[in-house]
């Protein structure tokens, strides 16, 4: 779920920004609003040897350095006082090729560009996440993730990767050439260097079917294992203050295209789910007592539904409606207890919640810092409404995953540090060795990563 945000101020692409950067930089701020930085310098690299050329400017300078894509991260992952790199110029595909089946794109590209310059080629990606305005670097730099039985995360995809570490140097990592970067540098936190290439395996174009319905939380948490094991994409929606939960099932399909119309589509996605969901969470922001009816109305309003379509028109949805969001990974078998746990906080507590819980699966990957890495995963994400208080609620979330021994989104409000992370990832200690090795001055460090990774 999310939305975009633009650039604020001078520096808009295609104004000069040069490889070393601009003094006098303009305020950049997320999409949710909650971060804000004013960087000492801006660059708007049009290429890697620029790329290179801007980070060794600024450690030669003692700057500290950071690249922001569209703004979707609800910590301050990319925040710096430094130099703030844009890859806006850094788009495009560079190759395709069809035997190995991967295509490379520049690290700036929107996942949204990606996917229609695919589908132009008969090609798609596996599986994604529910929004595409993101950059592809920063997706699998975070862990963005979709929901699958089989298919994992976007960083999962990855086959190769181009890196700019802190010395300015221009590394390539793969499987086979400098595995253990590899390992590491898909979800990289950006505490490794700047991604400036990807390469991504994707498949002949193919079609999903999805089922969207609306079902009980008492049945879908008794069924939630045959509904994760006989779809290859489950995920579901619950609407705290009420029993009631939306499902979307997605599975291939052999056609044909069926897409929603052009009327049911826009009253659905556009009409319901961004425009009456708008005022009805303004509504409760302003009068928390009614949000209970709000949310019973609104886990009624949408219809059952089925269609197919080319997979990014399947897997991703407009999403308009502001919010701050935390997001915990928790051993898929510990999903319904963590859920059920979460619904009777909520109901015994005075907390007025507007918007639903969604939660998504993923299989056990081998990345180093993915939320997924070495186990079945179930992803538990909590929202507010912007401008609503959310600390009571994120807290008391938080303490119910965390005893499930869950993980934090990188790129979603939490509060963990160095000390507990080390404790839910094994490989934790790997990743800071190599970035101890690749990163020593700390040239990519910021308040954000000195929390979650250390000094």
């Amino acid at each position: 779920m999310s939305g975009t945000t633009g650039p604020t101020g001078p520096g808009r692409p295609g104004r000069p920004g040069g490889a070393s950067g601009r003094s006098g930089a303009a305020t950049w701020r997320n999409w949710a609003g909650n971060v804000s930085v004013r960087p000492a310098r801006e660059a708007f690299p049009a290429s890697v040897e620029e790329l290179a050329e801007a980070v060794r400017g600024a450690a030669d300078d003692g700057l500290r350095v950071k690249t922001v894509g569209t703004g979707h991260s609800f910590t301050s992952i990319a925040a710096t006082d430094g130099l703030l790199i844009r890859p806006d110029l850094l788009t495009g595909i560079r190759r395709i090729d069809r035997t190995a089946m991967t295509v490379t794109v520049e690290s700036g590209t929107p996942l949204k560009r990606l996917n229609a310059a695919l589908a132009r080629e008969g090609l798609s990606l596996v599986n994604m996440g529910d929004i595409m305005e993101q950059t592809v670097a920063g997706a699998i730099s975070t862990g963005t993730h979709g929901t699958g039985r089989d298919s994992a995360s976007v960083a999962a995809q990855v086959r190769e990767l181009e890196l700019v570490t802190a010395d300015g140097r221009v590394t390539t990592c793969s499987e086979k050439e400098n595995p253990d970067v590899f390992a590491a540098a898909r979800i990289g936190l950006g505490a490794l260097g700047v991604v400036s290439a990807v390469t991504f395996a994707v498949e002949p174009m193919f079609l999903l079917t999805a089922r969207e319905e609306p079902m009980g939380f008492d049945r879908v948490t008794a069924e939630f294992d045959e509904l994760y094991a006989e779809n290859e994409h489950f995920e579901f929606y619950w609407f705290p203050h009420t029993g009631n939960c939306s499902t979307k099932r997605n599975n291939r399909s052999q056609g044909p295209v069926d897409p929603p119309g052009a009327v049911s589509g826009w009253f659905e996605d556009e009409f319901l789910s961004n425009g009456v969901f708008q005022m009805a969470n303004s509504v409760g922001r302003a009068l928390p007592a009614a949000v209970p009816a709000i949310a019973r109305l609104s886990s009624r309003a949408l219809s059952p539904r089925t269609y197919t379509d080319i997979p990014y028109k399947v897997f991703t949805s407009p999403r308009r409606v502001r919010f701050m969001e935390m997001e915990y990974a928790v051993p898929r078998e510990a999903a319904v207890a963590a859920l059920r746990e979460l619904r009777a906080m909520v109901d015994r507590s005075p907390l007025r919640v507007s918007f639903p819980v969604e939660v998504r699966t993923a299989p056990a990957d081998d990345i180093t810092l993915s939320t997924a890495s070495g186990r079945d995963t179930a992803y538990i994400a909590v929202h507010m409404y912007r401008g609503t208080p959310y600390r009571a609620y994120f807290t008391a979330t938080e303490r119910i995953m965390t005893a499930h021994g869950g993980r934090p989104h990188w790129g979603k409000v939490h509060t963990r540090d160095a000390a507990y992370l080390a404790q839910v990832y094994p490989r934790f200690g790997e990743f800071t060795a190599l970035r101890d090795r690749l990163d020593p001055d700390r040239v990519f460090a910021n308040p954000y990563l000195r929390r979650v990774l250390g000094d």
